[in-house]
């Protein structure tokens, strides 16, 4: 793994795996996850416990990878995209309580081979976008995404196979 530019004081790399010729840049917060082979993870993304991301990806900058995120290989996040895992967040339960790990549900999002994400797309949980797909900037991802497709819009429709 390659540090890049790093600073002690502002990176924070706690109990990740990462594989040979991993490059990451400086202001990152990872923490418990897995990066494949030769990515490389630009300044100021977060990646979460148990986010796994593939081999040969490129995670553009500004970009929030939250639990339960699953990148495969040969993967490209553009700039400033956000993952979501809770399809219902809320700060308090009814009886005004702050929530904790036990009144939410995490689900899963799947990002296949080869797919390219681009800035600033936002992408909703419990959704899989499939193999070489490409979703255009500033998207929304509330479905399902075919493989070999171009999305784009807010939600994103499919414009072309």
């Amino acid at each position: 793994m390659e540090v890049l530019n790093s600073t002690e004081n502002f990176q924070c790399l706690n109990h990740v795996e990462v594989g040979e010729g991993v490059k990451i840049f400086a202001f990152v917060n990872a923490y418990h996850c897995k990066i494949g082979s030769g990515s490389k993870v630009g300044t100021f993304v977060e990646i979460q416990r148990g986010v796994e991301i593939g081999e040969n990806c490129k995670i553009s900058s500004h970009s929030f990878i939250c639990e339960g995120v699953k990148i495969e290989d040969n993967v490209f996040i553009g700039h400033n995209v956000t993952f979501v895992n809770d399809r219902y967040p809320r700060a308090t339960n009814e009886d005004g309580s702050i929530q904790t790990a036990d009144d939410w549900k995490l689900e899963t999002t799947l990002i296949k081979k080869g797919a390219s994400i681009g800035s600033s797309v936002t992408i909703l949980c419990g959704v899989t976008i499939g193999e070489g797909a490409l979703v255009g900037a500033g998207s929304v991802v509330t479905k399902d995404v075919a493989p070999n497709t171009v999305v784009v819009g807010n939600p994103a429709k499919q414009i072309k196979k």
